[in-house]
């Protein structure tokens, strides 16, 4: 699909999306701290920490979960490319619609249903971690899950706005 492909509502989801995807980015940064604060704790002094532990994972979910729909933006999702570059644009632009539509959607319908009952059940019971030492309010990071992929649903109408104009050729 042309990246030159304009559609106005879809450059503002899309620039909304980079920015969340900008400012969750430094999870990234923040976990790699976090690591080696880890690593120096329990390799140096012997003794690490599971809220640490813990945290990595958190931070490693929020950064992966919302990457997805920055990813889906920016046409930097993986793909088969070995079958995809052998495909004229327009086929590559049908197979795109089709796949959006067969498989993308349905799944993010599926899952942003399916995760609001997963963290409202957390949240309901004051759901935290099983390690007593570990974080509180693991129901925040169930969270993330119906935000993330409504976002995802956002980014994906984004994409099929811009996979029907390339298909139209305006």
């Amino acid at each position: 699909m042309n990246n030159e492909t304009r559609v106005p509502a879809a450059d503002a989801l899309d620039s909304f999306i980079g920015a969340i995807g900008r400012v969750v980015s430094w999870a990234n940064v923040i976990l790699v701290g976090v690591i080696i604060l880890q690593v120096v704790l329990r390799y140096g002094f012997g003794s690490g920490l599971v809220v640490l532990e813990e945290l990595q994972w958190h931070l490693y979910a929020v950064a992966v979960m919302f990457g997805i729909s920055y990813a889906l933006t920016t046409d930097s999702h993986i793909r088969v490319d070995i079958i995809h570059m052998r495909m004229a644009p327009r086929t590559q632009a049908f197979w795109e619609l089709f796949g959006i539509l067969v498989f993308l959607l349905p799944f993010i319908v599926v899952v942003t249903l399916h995760s609001f009952d997963f963290f409202w059940d957390s949240w309901r019971i004051a759901e935290r971690s099983d390690a007593p030492l570990g974080l509180p309010w693991r129901w925040a990071i169930k969270g993330v899950i119906p935000v993330s992929f409504m976002l995802l649903g956002l980014a994906t109408l984004s994409r099929l706005a811009r996979t029907i104009k390339s298909l139209k050729g305006v």
